[in-house]
């Protein structure tokens, strides 16, 4: 087999070009202004090569875009107009692991330009060069800097938003970010800055390897079995995607491991807003829409936990690019309820009221005829599958914040608002939701339209009545797109159905892990507590 080499294609007309290979380095290329596209793809044997790290950086040293080869993975692809534009210049850093290492700084020089999706322009031919794309730091202060906000935000308390009931007529607002005033003020002085002192020298960027997930929001966490529970997507600081965006978490000792090249097959591309549904029977993960800038999906990634690959469904039927929905399984089949829709695409102009169900084994979309009251549109809200029964809790349509509950009865497909007493919630999006037994769970934090929340609160559903948690560690910390799940504190061998059989009297552990707080920052800590001391 030939010898391995690294090539990239910069623009549909011209050839491949070798940009790393084992006798050295490869030169600087300039890049003709027109070139909106980049592809990198790896040809020979990988031998004892374990990935290619491969990073796009602005003038200023700041990543814009990240990606791996892998033996699984081979072919990276960054487009103008999906990922971003380059701004003034990009340097591509190509990084061999496993091997000998070698390292390619590429110069480009490339215009600043406008692209929405609905532009496709046709990529004109290139002199050399090489590179691959994603999204600049222009934009990104750009949308920092926004008065309107867009789909990919987290909440904060520095653009206050009063949650009001609108009238049919009122126009609706966009959502609030997470970013504090003060950063944002670092952010647009850092712009003004990085204008007038023009282009920076670059030096090669240093990352030390994590032994955990950066900080982050949005993200899913989901358990495949007593012993692990998989971490895919979320945002960080600076609204930069998370370049590490998969993880695998073993709850007996509490560690992490990156999860990115493990399984094969085609990841999915970063993203926000997302859902990750697992299904006991199958042992498969659903991974499920979300938004990335201003490109929205409505594609299916299918995670098998037995043979550790990825598979892009070609679904039949029509679902709309959601995101900030809410996605359960029961018998077999994923039950989407709202979210966020692009209407124009891609500004967001509304939330979905809609039920979609995919069913996995004819991989087809299909919408069911629901009867009885309805929930308002909305996003960023909570649902739990139990007794045959899905709950709906809070959520969000731009101004105004929901605390009401809905039941949808899976069996007659119908939905009934629920009346509650004791103490609810007060109204949030954003929260966590875990169920705790057959009969309860547990809603904390989330997001007010003002603030981050520290409250928590349990719901009965035998007795449809809201009970106040006051503890220490969860109302400490007020968060607001984190995770929350429930786990078996002892670890036995067995998959998902066996903890389902589990009795209510078995101890299991709350993991909380991300999130946002009022201060603009993002946490990476896995707080845990024992769901007894909940119950008691």
């Amino acid at each position: 087999m030939e010898d391995f080499g690294v090539y990239a294609i910069f623009g549909v007309d011209e050839p491949p070009q070798q940009i790393l290979r084992r006798d050295g380095w490869q030169s600087s290329i300039e890049i003709q202004p027109s070139v909106q596209l980049m592809v990198l793809f790896t040809r020979g044997d990988w031998g004892k090569r374990d990935s290619v790290s491969v990073e796009l950086a602005d003038e200023r040293n700041i990543p814009i875009n990240m990606g791996k080869l892998t033996p699984f993975n081979k072919c990276l692809s960054w487009e103008s107009g999906e990922d971003g534009v380059w701004s003034s210049g990009a340097t591509l850093n190509v990084k061999l692991i496993g091997g000998t290492t070698e390292f390619l700084d590429l110069g480009l020089t490339l215009p600043q330009m406008e692209c929405t999706p609905e532009c496709n322009p046709t990529v004109p031919a290139l002199r050399e060069c090489p590179g691959k794309r994603k999204r600049s730091q222009g934009e990104e202060e750009e949308e920092m800097n926004e008065g309107r906000g867009k789909e990919n935000i987290c909440p904060n308390a520095s653009e206050k938003v009063t949650p009001q009931r609108r009238s049919k007529n009122d126009h609706r607002g966009g959502q609030t970010r997470l970013f504090s005033q003060q950063e944002q003020q670092t952010a647009a002085s850092s712009s003004q800055s990085h204008k007038a002192k023009g282009k920076q020298a670059k030096t090669p960027s240093q990352t030390a390897p994590l032994d955990k997930p950066s900080g982050r929001w949005g993200q899913t966490l989901c358990p495949i079995d007593p012993q692990t529970a998989i971490l895919i997507g979320g945002q960080g600081a600076r609204m930069q995607f998370c370049k590490d965006p998969i993880w695998k978490l073993c709850t007996e000792d509490l560690s992490w491991v990156p999860a990115e090249t493990l399984a094969e097959g085609p990841t999915p591309e970063a993203r926000i807003g997302h859902t990750a549904t697992y299904d006991p029977e199958s042992k498969r993960i659903f991974v499920f829409g979300g938004s990335k800038h201003k490109k929205w999906f409505n594609d299916v990634h299918i995670l098998d936990t037995q043979t550790w690959r990825w598979t892009l469904v070609e679904a039949q039927g029509k679902v709309p690019p959601l995101a900030y929905h809410s996605c359960s399984m029961f018998r077999g089949e994923l039950f989407v309820f709202g979210g966020v829709f692009p209407r124009p695409h891609p500004e967001p102009d509304g939330c979905s009221d809609s039920i979609y169900i995919f069913n996995p084994d004819m991989a087809i979309w299909y919408q069911p005829i629901v009867n009885g009251e309805k929930p308002a549109p909305r996003s960023g809200h909570s649902a739990c599958v139990m007794q045959g029964r899905i709950f709906v809790f809070g959520g969000w349509d731009t101004p105004v914040c929901f605390n009401d509950m809905f039941m949808l009865d899976l069996g007659l497909m119908e939905f009934s608002a629920v009346k509650t007493s004791g103490t609810a919630p007060s109204p949030r999006s954003w929260h966590g939701c875990a169920v705790l037994s057959d009969c309860s769970f547990l809603i904390y934090g989330g997001y007010n339209g003002n603030n981050a929340l520290s409250d928590a609160f349990i719901f009965n559903t035998d007795t449809s009545c809201w009970s106040s948690l006051m503890l220490p560690q969860l109302n400490s910390v007020p968060r607001a797109g984190h995770s929350i799940i429930t786990m078996p504190t002892t670890c036995k061998q067995g998959s998902m159905n066996e903890q389902e059989k589990l009795p209510e009297s078995a101890p299991q552990t709350l993991l909380v892990f991300g999130g946002g707080d009022n201060e603009g920052s993002f946490f990476s800590d896995l707080f845990t507590m024992q769901v007894q001391e909940l119950r008691d």
